[in-house]
């Protein structure tokens, strides 16, 4: 390819962002595998680092590729979806996409009730409740972090589940309990330093944030939740019609909960 024109509009460096972006739809660089160095890119465009570093990042931005910071960018894979409809367990919609999903558990501890979680769960303030959180996998990119209160009883069963690699929700079905519905709420936040080092983006990076109150069949809370999404990995999507109102998450990543 000629190198690109300085003055050429629009800016260079998304000039050079598309491009990238044209061949990484043709496979070249196929999903898993890594872009020229950044040396090799100023060398084929015939421009500085700093417009190379833009260009990377408009492709990170949009969730085209992944890494930086030291590593290599990797391609990832295309936008893939779970209907927000239907209560799915994250490592069920994950291996629902042909991804392997992992946990690893932060904390899994027995705390008193805060006011905000005993009112959701139904229980006196200061009520023995177990704490989890947990940083969710697919494909070793990490994609999410949760942070679960469960009633101690449920929480007790949790504690016999393996959290890096099971279904919370298949295993406990198998004990007699269902988590049947489930009330959530989105918004935005930026990671807070703790979210930034286990999801590796940057701190205050934006941030999907789900809270999730979920229900037994009898109408029993069984878990209250606030789950944060890399925003550039995985995004929500609205289908709107008068008969089926819909939501979607959507997955931008080589893997998925």
């Amino acid at each position: 390819m000629d190198k690109l024109v300085a003055t050429a509009l629009p800016p260079l460096h998304r000039r050079i962002s598309e491009q990238l972006h044209r061949e990484i739809e043709q496979g070249r660089p196929a999903i898993g595998e890594a872009l020229p160095s950044e040396a090799e890119l100023m060398a084929r465009f015939g421009v500085s680092r700093g417009t190379i570093r833009q260009a990377l990042a408009a492709l990170r931005s949009d969730g085209t590729i992944a890494g930086g910071q030291g590593a290599p960018p990797i391609v990832r894979g295309p936008r893939l979806s779970q209907p927000f409809t239907e209560l799915l367990s994250f490592t069920s919609w994950v291996r629902s996409l042909g991804r392997q999903p992992a946990g690893r558990v932060v904390e899994f501890t027995v705390r008193a009730a805060s006011p905000e979680a005993a009112a959701a769960l139904d229980l006196a303030t200061g009520s023995p409740v177990r704490h989890l959180v947990r940083v969710r996998y697919a494909d070793g990119e990490p994609l999410m972090i949760e942070r679960t209160t469960f009633p101690a009883e449920i929480g007790d069963l949790v504690a016999t589940v393996d959290l890096e690699h099971d279904s919370i929700y298949a295993t406990l079905a198998t004990k007699g309990v269902v988590f049947d519905s489930a009330r959530q709420e989105v918004d935005a936040v930026g990671a807070s330093a703790a979210d930034a080092r286990w999801l590796e983006v940057a701190p205050r990076a934006p941030l999907l944030r789900v809270r999730r109150l979920t229900f037994s069949p009898a109408g029993r809370p069984l878990e209250w939740s606030e789950d944060r999404y890399v925003s550039g990995r995985v995004t929500l999507a609205i289908h709107n019609s008068a008969a089926r109102p819909s939501m979607a998450r959507r997955l931008a990543t080589t893997g998925g909960r």
